[in-house]
Parts: structure tokens; sequence; C-alpha cells
């Protein structure tokens, strides 16, 4: 079962360190992923040519690693919901790793904790260690660790 995690900004710190998630799963699908080559100019045939992926390396077009960082705000919010703050923005990223491919037809999905609240002028910065897992795989396709500020 998932569930998201509702919390008042003002209690976020409480959940340092618990373990969040998992999220529901998102299927990838051909069309997001041509979508996604359209949207930002990236169209190798290991992407979008279903025929030419079908004999390489994967056996089929997989998702760009971006896409799947892409997702992350998503799939955060299947994870972490916080309640009060006047704004929330996507402040950056610390690390990020694409450890396996995304094979269209397959679905992810993402577990994760808040490992730092700091103060910022005007509201909280907080970390996430996020890793996503793609159904039927053995390894993460992607683990980061976004960088988020609450401001109240």
């Amino acid at each position: 079962m998932t569930t998201t995690l509702t919390i008042p900004l003002e209690d976020l710190h409480t959940i340092v360190g618990r373990p969040l998630g998992p999220t529901p799963w998102r299927d990838i699908t051909q069309a997001d992923v041509d979508a996604f080559a359209d949207v930002t100019g990236d169209h190798p045939w290991i992407h979008t040519d279903v025929e030419r992926a079908a004999r390489g390396p994967f056996g089929g077009t997989i998702a760009h690693g971006f896409m799947t960082l892409a997702l992350l705000p998503v799939l955060i919010g299947g994870l972490l919901h916080v309640e009060g703050p006047a704004l929330t923005v996507n402040y950056g990223l610390d690390k990020v790793r694409f450890p396996s491919p995304v094979p269209v037809g397959t679905a992810v999905r993402a577990t994760g904790q808040l490992v730092a609240l700091d103060p910022v002028e005007g509201g909280l910065q907080g970390r996430m260690a996020v890793v996503v897992e793609r159904d039927a795989g053995t390894k993460p396709v992607c683990v980061a660790e976004p960088v988020f500020r609450y401001y109240r």
C-alpha cells in the first residue's frame, strides 16, 4: 500500500531520517518519452526509434535519464505533502546518478527520506535522498538528492 505523508511545515523537523514511500507506480510510455524528446530537442534513437532500439543494447527504447529526473517532483509529491508554506520551490540537486535504464513499457516509483532541514531566510531548506526504482528491476534507475525551499 502506498501513502503520502502529510505534515505541517512546523512539524517537518520530526521526520528527518524517517523512510517515506513507496509512491504509486507511474507508467513510462513511448508517448511520454517522445514528448520529452520534443520538448528538450533530445532525439537519440535509443529513446525514439522503436525499430532500431529493438536491435540495440536494451532490446527497446528507454527513457532519457533526465526524463526520470524530471519525474522527481511528481514522485516526491507521492511521498510527502508539506502543509503551510506560502511557496515551495525546487532549489536544486546535490547528487544525481542513473545506475540503470528505464525501458519504455515499465513503471517507476520512489522511496526517500528527508535527510536535512535547515533554516534559511524566510523559511526552511530541506534535502531529500530519493531512490527511483522500476518494476522488475534489480538496481535503482535514479538516485538523487533534491533540495527544496519552503517559504513561509
